[in-house]
């Protein structure tokens, strides 16, 4: 788009240059002496010249504009500890069943928090260690109740 623009502009300075000589009649500039007629040719050259010089700047400066490129980043989702799998079944259980799972986590050494029977980051974190060292996965609500289930009977 800016090469048809430029040469579009080139060739109409060029149109426009030659028809101004073209119209100048012949005989008052033979009338001119030549220092005269040097200074109006330095003129046309020095508008010509500098019109072409200010073309090169602008060509090289959209040469150089920087491209601009939007990338799109995935977005990080934090999931809550309450809502995985591990978290949706301990709920499940009732008080009592829950502060056995924490005990019996301690006397394993997985747990150092308090038996209270809530679900946090200590016990997450002890439910997940101990699923880790018995090659089961927490990645679904069923295997979350059978490793609580193995830590209850």
């Amino acid at each position: 788009m800016l090469l048809s623009v430029t040469k579009a502009r080139t060739t109409l300075i060029a149109g426009l240059t030659a028809a101004a000589i073209a119209a100048v009649p012949a005989t008052p500039a033979l009338a001119w002496g030549e220092k005269e007629q040097g200074f109006v040719a330095g003129v046309a050259t020095a508008v010509i010249v500098d019109e072409l010089l200010k073309q090169g700047r602008k060509a090289r400066e959209a040469r150089r504009a920087p491209e601009v490129v939007y990338v799109e980043r995935p977005v990080r989702t934090a999931t809550s500890i309450y809502a995985t799998p591990a978290g949706r079944a301990f709920q499940s259980y009732s008080l009592s069943e829950r502060k056995a799972i924490q005990r019996n986590l301690r006397a394993w050494g997985y747990y150092r928090g308090g038996i209270d029977g809530k679900f946090g980051p200590g016990t997450y974190n002890a439910i997940t260690a101990y699923a880790r060292d018995e090659g089961a996965a927490l990645n679904t609500t069923a295997s979350a109740y059978g490793i609580y289930d193995g830590l209850l009977f």
